[in-house]
């Protein structure tokens, strides 16, 4: 018990401090933010036009501008880059988990891009006219905390070729195109043909982006929630393996040839 709260002091400064530090950098969180949130706002704009009247959709699109800022992560930049740099020697003569580092900056980008970011999501939200139900925002609470480790997960594990490539920016974009596609951004998993949904929904992107947005957007059954539930549970379980097995052969790599 100790030892985890001692790790919980570590993320907590590791948060503020990169929160503080982004401080200086505020004009380009904007840009940042802005970029985020481009794919939402266009999907909005395109499927309300597809499906005019469909508040559903609209709602949709509100809460995944909310997730996509919740959710964004940038390992390949705080992680990788370390590594090309050298400065992973440092993390690692260091007495806790170097994974300790990346995850403190995760969260503290995803407050600065929520804090930046809110004034999109009302005014998206007051011309869509949309509102959510208080249910079903408490019902995505929890999927969008599974999410938000989801989607760390994921990216970490990519970032984490940086131990055999230097494009490592590149295979953590391939990855975030998946997102894109598969995750319910380019189009709501919900209106998949029905050939390849239960697909959709079974892969792991969905779960990172897609799932909490149409759980507020009320557009989910009770079954469909629970097994969204039970996707995101098993991948982040399938996730966590994959980085420990993945580190440890990146590390024996990095201090036999460079480390």
């Amino acid at each position: 018990m100790r030892d985890v709260i001692q790790l919980l002091h570590v993320l907590g400064i590791g948060i503020w401090r990169t929160f503080l530090e982004w401080l200086a950098w505020r004009a380009f969180l904007f840009t940042m933010v802005i970029n985020q949130a481009v794919t939402p706002l266009m999907g909005l704009a395109v499927w309300s036009v597809a499906l005019p009247g469909s508040t559903r959709i609209s709602t949709y699109y509100v809460a995944l501008l909310a997730v996509q800022l919740m959710t964004v992560s940038y390992e390949h930049h705080t992680f990788s880059n370390g590594i090309y740099a050298g400065a992973l020697n440092h993390d690692l003569l260091r007495p806790q988990p170097v994974v300790m580092g990346p995850l403190g900056a995760n969260i503290a980008l995803r407050i600065w891009h929520l804090l930046v970011g809110l004034p999109l999501i009302i005014i998206a939200a007051i011309v869509s006219g949309v509102s959510f139900d208080l249910r079903a925002i408490l019902l995505a609470i929890p999927s969008l905390v599974l999410a938000a480790v989801l989607r760390f997960l994921f990216t970490y594990l990519l970032a984490l070729s940086a131990f055999w490539t230097e494009q490592a920016h590149g295979v953590v974009g391939f990855g975030e195109t998946l997102i894109f596609l598969l995750g319910g951004s380019a189009a709501p998993v919900t209106l998949f043909p029905t050939s390849i949904r239960p697909l959709g929904e079974s892969l792991p992107f969905q779960s990172m982006l897609g799932f909490p947005a149409a759980i507020a957007g009320s557009s989910l059954s009770a079954m469909e929630i629970l097994a969204g539930y039970g996707w995101q549970m098993l991948w982040i379980a399938v996730f966590v393996l994959l980085v420990v097995f993945v580190w440890r052969s990146g590390v024996r790599r990095y201090t036999a040839i460079g480390g």
